[in-house]
């Protein structure tokens, strides 16, 4: 066999061995990034998940980097007496909002939802400016928008209540811009039950 036939052979075998083990070697480097689940064992704490806190990704963007989550540090909220879902809406609120210092928790009152852990005050700096009122707008329109997430039960802002359902009403004047809710933005969650200790909060 002449050395040109020769080495066309070679090239062909070469290109068939790439073809072969290139997409292979691929699937090993993609499938790195994801760890398999061991059948029987059980998983080592329950995951609350929430929706993303950031810009929602672009068309065309990697399905890899769109499913991706983190977990939810505690945010400003005290969580003490806080159920989970609660505590989820919480932190979101607190890493989509960094300029939010101060979240009230449970409280004692007349209705049941800070009682029993059930909302949450999102306290909003400078509420009667116009930038304070669009920041209140904001945390409402985020707080719906992933009301599913978040087992939401009813947000309240400057005297509108605003349902999972998507109906809001204007509320009674109960005489001052707390008690309006003007100056906080009232989350209030279904619950979810009280934390064990083992729950781990995904953005």
């Amino acid at each position: 066999m002449g050395r040109h036939r020769l080495a066309k052979v070679r090239r062909r075998r070469s290109a068939v061995v790439a073809a072969v083990f290139v997409p292979a070697a691929a699937a090993l480097v993609v499938g790195a990034d994801t760890v398999p689940a061991v059948k029987g064992e059980p998983q080592c704490c329950a995951q609350i998940a929430a929706a993303p806190a950031g810009t929602p990704p672009t068309p065309g963007e990697p399905a890899v980097r769109r499913t991706m989550r983190y977990p939810l540090p505690a945010g400003v909220a005290p969580e003490k007496g806080l159920q989970v879902e609660t505590i989820l809406a919480a932190r979101a609120v607190s890493a989509r909002f960094p300029q939010i210092l101060n979240i009230g928790g449970v409280r004692a009152d007349s209705m049941k939802w800070h009682p029993n852990g059930l909302a949450i005050d999102v306290m909003v700096p400078n509420y009667a400016t116009p930038e304070g009122k669009a920041l209140g707008d904001q945390i409402v329109g985020y707080v719906m928008a992933n009301a599913d997430k978040f087992g939401v039960n009813h947000v309240i802002f400057r005297q509108q209540i605003f349902y999972h359902d998507g109906r809001h009403k204007t509320m009674s004047d109960r005489g001052g811009d707390t008690a309006n809710h003007y100056d906080h933005v009232h989350i209030a969650t279904n619950g979810g039950g009280f934390p064990t200790g083992h729950e781990t909060y995904l953005t």
